[in-house]
């Protein structure tokens, strides 16, 4: 069944030739963690809302006010947009999240979109390592001096921006970063924060003041996780 996700922009947007940080969470919550962090650093406002009928039902309250748990965030001085998600999706919803995120990021005329997977072992080498989908991505990437990834697999939300980006001539670069998916995540997202800073000019990570909202994010987002998880059953189904 093909579920529809719906995008309400809350303000005027202007990120053209800008770019799109997938905040969506992986393995772990290093993804949204740093994005999360991100956003309190830098000088990012909500800009727009994500929902679906097949997300799950809550409200996340941020000092004191209700707001739903997958939100836009941009910093227009700098034309980088966040889409930033409390929940872990289900896999079913993988593609159709990707396309709308693409879909977004034609209207916007946005330059390029950077995503991120966790994996457990990075084959014996330190550091992260990424890949793009097209020249001109791994022409950034190549700039950017992130380690390039000749073999391996994408899954997930990741993988589909790589894939059907490619088919729209998007540029997408996915970060992959080690993370065994349990207990704090702070060096994980740290990790990202510095390789989405290489990517994206003018982004920069307080080390830290980004461990201090680390631990606030990741207790806020975990939460989240946990109160999800008795009405996800009944929901993918």
């Amino acid at each position: 069944m093909y579920s529809k996700i719906r995008i309400k922009e809350l303000r005027s947007i202007n990120v053209e030739g800008g770019y799109l940080i997938d905040g969506f969470p992986s393995m772990g919550f290093a993804s949204a963690i740093a994005t999360e962090s991100m956003i309190q650093i830098s000088q990012f406002k909500i800009a727009g809302i994500v929902d679906s009928d097949r997300f799950p039902p809550i409200s996340v309250i941020k000092e004191g006010r209700p707001n739903y748990p997958t939100r836009i965030f941009v910093n227009d001085d700098l034309k980088v947009s966040i889409f930033l998600s409390y929940l872990t999706i289900d896999e079913s919803l993988h593609r159709v999240v990707a396309k709308t995120m693409l879909n977004w990021a034609k209207k916007q005329k946005i330059q390029l979109i950077v995503s991120s997977v966790a994996v457990k072992s990075m084959g014996g080498l330190e550091g992260m390592m990424a890949v793009g989908n097209t020249e001109s991505a791994r022409k950034k990437l190549k700039e950017s001096g992130l380690k390039v990834l000749q073999h391996g697999t994408i899954p997930g939300i990741p993988g589909m921006l790589l894939n059907e980006g490619t088919l729209t001539n998007q540029d997408v670069i996915v970060i992959l970063f080690q993370s065994d998916g349990t207990g704090p995540d702070f060096r994980s997202s740290a990790q990202l924060c510095t390789g989405i800073s290489q990517l994206i000019p003018g982004t920069s990570c307080d080390i830290p003041l980004l461990q201090k909202e680390a631990e606030k994010a990741e207790q806020s987002i975990k939460e989240t996780d946990e109160e999800t998880r008795h009405v996800k059953d009944s929901i993918y189904r």
